[in-house]
Protein backbone atom coordinates (compact mmCIF):
# COMPACT_ATOMS: atom_id res chain seq x y z
CA UNK A 1 0.00 0.00 0.00
CA UNK A 2 2.84 2.40 0.75
CA UNK A 3 4.22 1.84 -2.74
CA UNK A 4 0.84 2.67 -4.30
CA UNK A 5 0.65 5.96 -2.41
CA UNK A 6 4.20 6.96 -3.26
CA UNK A 7 3.53 6.69 -7.00
CA UNK A 8 1.04 9.59 -7.23
CA UNK A 9 3.23 11.69 -4.93
CA UNK A 10 1.20 11.39 -1.73
CA UNK A 11 3.08 11.41 1.52
CA UNK A 12 1.80 9.82 4.67
CA UNK A 13 3.22 10.98 7.94
CA UNK A 14 2.02 9.12 11.04
CA UNK A 15 0.51 11.43 13.62
CA UNK A 16 1.07 10.74 17.28
CA UNK A 17 -1.51 12.17 19.65
CA UNK A 18 -0.61 12.48 23.30
CA UNK A 19 -3.55 12.23 25.73
CA UNK A 20 -3.96 15.19 28.04
CA UNK A 21 -2.70 14.67 31.54
CA UNK A 22 -5.32 15.34 34.21
CA UNK A 23 -4.28 17.47 37.15
CA UNK A 24 -3.62 15.59 40.39
CA UNK A 25 -6.60 15.35 42.72
CA UNK A 26 -9.15 15.95 39.99
CA UNK A 27 -11.31 13.07 38.87
CA UNK A 28 -13.32 12.74 35.69
CA UNK A 29 -16.68 12.81 37.53
CA UNK A 30 -15.93 16.16 39.22
CA UNK A 31 -14.79 17.69 35.94
CA UNK A 32 -18.01 17.07 34.01
CA UNK A 33 -21.53 16.71 35.39
CA UNK A 34 -22.40 13.91 32.96
CA UNK A 35 -21.57 12.20 29.72
CA UNK A 36 -23.16 11.25 26.42
CA UNK A 37 -24.52 7.73 26.21
CA UNK A 38 -26.77 5.86 23.78
CA UNK A 39 -30.15 4.33 24.49
CA UNK A 40 -31.42 0.99 23.16
CA UNK A 41 -32.45 2.61 19.83
CA UNK A 42 -29.03 4.15 19.31
CA UNK A 43 -30.12 7.72 20.07
CA UNK A 44 -27.66 9.92 21.95
CA UNK A 45 -28.80 10.84 25.47
CA UNK A 46 -27.08 12.79 28.25
CA UNK A 47 -26.59 10.79 31.44
CA UNK A 48 -25.91 12.69 34.66
CA UNK A 49 -23.13 11.40 36.92
CA UNK A 50 -25.05 12.19 40.13
CA UNK A 51 -28.58 11.09 41.00
CA UNK A 52 -29.79 14.45 42.30
CA UNK A 53 -29.11 15.97 38.86
CA UNK A 54 -31.49 13.51 37.18
CA UNK A 55 -34.47 14.38 39.42
CA UNK A 56 -37.56 15.93 37.81
CA UNK A 57 -38.09 18.71 40.35
CA UNK A 58 -37.26 22.36 40.79
CA UNK A 59 -34.27 21.42 42.95
CA UNK A 60 -33.03 19.09 40.22
CA UNK A 61 -33.49 21.83 37.62
CA UNK A 62 -31.49 24.29 39.73
CA UNK A 63 -28.75 21.71 40.28
CA UNK A 64 -28.56 20.98 36.54
CA UNK A 65 -28.31 24.69 35.70
CA UNK A 66 -25.60 25.19 38.27
CA UNK A 67 -23.68 22.12 37.03
CA UNK A 68 -23.82 23.31 33.42
CA UNK A 69 -23.06 26.95 34.23
CA UNK A 70 -19.95 28.31 32.56
CA UNK A 71 -18.43 31.62 33.70
CA UNK A 72 -17.38 32.60 30.18
CA UNK A 73 -20.89 32.35 28.71
CA UNK A 74 -23.86 34.68 29.13
CA UNK A 75 -27.29 35.15 27.61
CA UNK A 76 -27.83 38.17 25.38
CA UNK A 77 -31.22 39.57 24.48
CA UNK A 78 -32.10 39.42 20.81
CA UNK A 79 -32.70 42.59 18.85
CA UNK A 80 -36.34 43.36 18.14
CA UNK A 81 -37.70 41.98 14.87
CA UNK A 82 -38.55 45.41 13.44
CA UNK A 83 -35.17 47.01 14.20
CA UNK A 84 -33.57 48.92 11.31
CA UNK A 85 -30.84 47.11 9.40
CA UNK A 86 -27.38 48.43 10.24
CA UNK A 87 -24.69 49.04 7.64
CA UNK A 88 -21.72 46.68 7.65
CA UNK A 89 -18.83 48.44 5.89
CA UNK A 90 -16.34 45.62 6.63
CA UNK A 91 -18.66 42.92 5.25
CA UNK A 92 -17.42 43.18 1.69
CA UNK A 93 -13.73 43.13 2.72
CA UNK A 94 -13.75 40.56 5.52
CA UNK A 95 -16.36 38.15 4.24
CA UNK A 96 -19.97 37.19 4.77
CA UNK A 97 -21.05 36.36 8.31
CA UNK A 98 -24.76 35.44 8.42
CA UNK A 99 -25.01 36.33 12.12
CA UNK A 100 -23.51 39.80 11.78
CA UNK A 101 -24.05 40.56 8.13
CA UNK A 102 -25.99 43.80 8.25
CA UNK A 103 -26.47 45.74 5.05
CA UNK A 104 -23.66 45.20 2.58
CA UNK A 105 -23.16 48.42 0.61
CA UNK A 106 -22.06 48.08 -2.99
CA UNK A 107 -19.82 50.60 -4.71
CA UNK A 108 -21.78 52.83 -7.06
CA UNK A 109 -21.32 51.84 -10.68
CA UNK A 110 -19.86 54.11 -13.34
CA UNK A 111 -22.19 56.26 -15.35
CA UNK A 112 -23.00 54.60 -18.66
CA UNK A 113 -21.56 56.21 -21.75
CA UNK A 114 -24.07 57.03 -24.46
CA UNK A 115 -22.44 55.51 -27.56
CA UNK A 116 -24.96 57.16 -29.91
CA UNK A 117 -23.68 60.57 -28.87
CA UNK A 118 -20.12 59.34 -29.43
CA UNK A 119 -21.01 58.14 -32.96
CA UNK A 120 -22.64 61.50 -33.75
CA UNK A 121 -19.52 63.31 -32.53
CA UNK A 122 -17.23 61.09 -34.65
CA UNK A 123 -19.44 61.58 -37.71
CA UNK A 124 -19.40 65.34 -37.22
CA UNK A 125 -15.59 65.31 -36.97
CA UNK A 126 -15.39 63.31 -40.22
CA UNK A 127 -17.72 65.72 -42.04
CA UNK A 128 -15.67 68.67 -40.86
CA UNK A 129 -12.46 66.96 -41.95
CA UNK A 130 -13.97 66.22 -45.41
CA UNK A 131 -15.38 69.71 -45.71
CA UNK A 132 -12.07 71.40 -44.94
CA UNK A 133 -10.17 69.12 -47.39
CA UNK A 134 -12.62 69.90 -50.24
CA UNK A 135 -12.09 73.64 -49.89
Amino acid sequence: MNDELKKPGLRIRPRLVQPRAQPAGRQQSSQKPGHIAFDDRGNAVYEWNEDHLAEDSTEGERARRKALEHPGLSLVDDEPANAPIRNNPAGMRVGYDPYQSGLLAKKPGRKKVDLRELSKWIETRRRLARGSSED
